[in-house]
């Protein structure tokens, strides 16, 4: 089963490249995620030539593989043990993995940690824009209530933001379209990516 274009049109998607990434460096402001985005560098490949001490050249599709994992896994909160469970590598490793991570990037490491102790604080954490979700559960005295609080309040300001600037895009382009009378139709939106209807 499949979604088809009616007979004279085609379905076109447009999406941001590693948007929720590319919302981390700017949340975070960390220096080397933000050169890495700056230059147009393939941010798994850069992860993985750091985290195994590689020429960009020398990274293989396992490597970056791993790196993407990584990359991801922070946005989430992942553990050690998560990135062990996720992948080949044993938990020294994982953890190794996780602390090579922050040491190339410790703007992240800083954000993430001011980002859960603004939770403690004040009880939420908000997106760029300002939408701001409650996390009241991060002072739980249950280890596994508090810490999974903690990991939506690293996970909503980052995706959040992200889901806010693909909305703030679908305002846009329905105006632009409607004001240009095109004949062209949004149809569907999957987190970072939009699909369209557009006549051949």
């Amino acid at each position: 089963k499949a979604f088809i274009a009616p007979p004279g049109s085609l379905l076109m998607a447009g999406d941001y490249s590693q948007i929720d990434l590319r919302a981390l460096a700017h949340l975070s402001q960390d220096p080397s995620l933000l050169a890495a985005f700056h230059n147009d560098e393939d941010i798994h490949s850069a992860t993985a030539a750091q985290l195994f001490s590689v020429d960009a050249s020398q990274v293989t599709p396992d490597m970056r593989r791993l790196a993407k994992t990584v990359n991801f896994g922070v946005i989430y909160g992942m553990s050690d043990y998560g990135l062990e469970q996720a992948t080949e590598l044993s938990r020294e490793e994982a953890s190794r993995f996780i602390a090579d991570y922050f040491d190339k990037y410790p703007g992240v490491k800083q954000y993430l940690e001011s980002t859960k102790e603004q939770a403690r604080e004040m009880g939420y954490v908000q997106t760029l824009l300002g939408r701001r979700r409650s996390i009241l559960e991060i002072n739980s005295s249950n280890r596994q209530v508090r810490e999974a609080a903690e990991r939506m309040a690293i996970n909503m300001p980052v995706q959040g933001t992200s889901a806010d600037i693909i909305k703030v895009a679908m305002i846009n382009l329905y105006r632009e379209m409607n004001q240009r009378q095109l004949r062209s139709k949004m149809v569907l939106q999957v987190h970072d990516e939009l699909i369209f209807e557009v006549p051949e």
